[in-house]
C-alpha cells in the first residue's frame, strides 16, 4: 500500500489517528484541512489538530477557506483515493470524482442514524448502549452514501464524550485497516442505506449544554456525559453559572425541582424524579473543583437558587 496516492481531509483531534495511520502505510500526497484560526485576545494563530501532524511528518497542506470553490490543488496530485474524517465541509462532485478508487469518509455512527455534525454527543443525550462508525463512499449529500462497512462500540454508563470520541477515533482506524486491501483490490462490499431510517443530528448550540431540573434525573445525565469534557453542561445557582463535569442520580418522589439539597459533604438539586448530586463542578471564573471544596467556601448568606 505504500504505493497508493492518498489525499487525506480532515480537521480535529478526531481525525489524527487515521492520518497518522495513513502516512505510516500509505502515499499521503496532500493534506487538505479547515483554515487557521486567531485564538485569544491576542490573536494567535492556532492550526487545527490535522495541520500539526502534517507539519510534523512534512507532509503538503492545503487549507482552502471554499472547497466548492477552491479545489484544482487536490485534482493536481492525481490522487488513487480520498479519504476524509470529519473536515467540516461538503465537498464538490469534482472532488469526489477526483480519485480513482473513489472517496471514502469515517462517520462516527452506525449509518443511517446520527447523519450530520455531532453524532456521538447525540448518541450520549439519547441514552444509546451502543454506537460504532462506519466507511462509506461520499456522494454529494451528507452522510448519505453506499457504506462499505461498519464497527460497533458499546457505550458504557460511564463513559462521556471524551471517552467515547476517543474509542470511536481508534475504531476508525481499525475499520481503514480491514477495508483498504480490499478497496485497492476491489473487492469490497457497498451497501445502499435505508434513508428512511436516517436520523440527523445538528451542531451543539449554547441552548443545548443548559441543565433543566425539571427534566427527570437519566436524561440529566446523559446530558453532563454527552458534554463532559467540552463544552460542559452547565446550569445557574445564584445567577452565577456552574459547569458540570460529573454528577449521579438518586431516583425518588419528589414534590418541588429545583430545590438545593445541602449537607456537609454533597449538593443535590431536584428533578422531576429525583435527586441529581453534583461530585465535580466548575464554577465561572474558577478552577475545577470537587463539591466538597466548593461547599467548603460557601457563605453562610448565600441564597442557592437556582436558575
Amino acid at each position: 500500500m505504500q504505493n497508493l496516492k492518498v489525499v487525506f481531509m480532515g480537521t480535529p483531534d478526531f481525525s489524527v489517528p487515521i492520518l497518522e495511520y495513513l502516512i505510516n502505510n500509505t502515499n499521503v500526497v496532500l493534506v487538505v484541512t479547515q483554515p487557521d484560526k486567531e485564538v485569544g485576545r491576542d490573536k494567535k494563530i492556532s492550526y487545527s489538530p490535522v495541520k500539526k501532524v502534517a507539519v510534523q511528518y512534512g507532509k503538503e497542506v492545503f487549507q482552502p477557506i471554499k472547497i466548492r470553490n477552491d479545489y484544482q490543488k487536490i485534482l493536481d496530485v492525481k490522487p488513487d483515493l480520498i479519504i476524509t474524517c470529519a473536515f467540516g465541509q461538503i465537498l464538490p462532485k469534482e472532488v469526489l470524482n477526483a480519485a480513482r478508487l473513489g472517496a471514502l469518509n469515517v462517520h462516527a455512527s452506525l449509518l443511517p442514524m446520527y447523519r450530520g455534525a455531532s453524532p456521538i454527543q447525540w448518541a450520549l443525550l439519547n441514552g444509546d448502549k451502543k454506537t460504532g462508525v462506519t466507511l462509506m463512499y461520499m456522494d454529494q449529500q451528507m452522510d448519505t452514501g453506499d457504506i462499505i462497512n461498519q464497527m460497533e462500540c458499546d457505550i458504557c454508563d460511564d463513559d462521556n464524550v471524551g471517552s467515547l470520541h476517543d474509542k470511536l477515533s481508534y475504531l476508525g482506524v481499525e475499520i481503514i485497516k480491514e477495508e483498504l486491501p480490499k478497496i485497492i483490490a476491489g473487492t469490497n462490499n457497498r451497501q445502499k442505506q435505508d434513508d428512511e431510517k436516517a436520523t440527523y443530528t445538528k451542531m451543539i448550540e449554547r441552548e443545548d449544554e443548559l441543565i433543566d431540573f425539571e427534566d427527570n434525573g437519566n436524561n440529566i445525565i446523559n446530558k453532563i456525559r454527552a458534554f463532559n469534557p467540552w463544552p460542559l453542561a452547565y446550569f445557574k445557582l445564584c445567577n452565577n453559572e456552574i459547569k458540570v463535569y460529573e454528577a449521579y442520580f438518586e431516583k425518588k418522589e419528589i414534590f418541588e425541582t429545583k430545590k438545593v439539597i445541602l449537607s456537609k459533604n454533597s449538593l443535590g438539586i431536584t428533578c422531576k424524579d429525583g435527586i441529581i448530586y453534583l461530585t465535580k463542578i466548575k464554577p465561572f471564573g474558577k478552577k475545577e473543583m470537587d463539591i466538597k471544596s466548593f461547599i467548603n467556601g460557601l457563605k453562610k448568606d448565600d441564597d442557592l437558587d437556582v436558575g
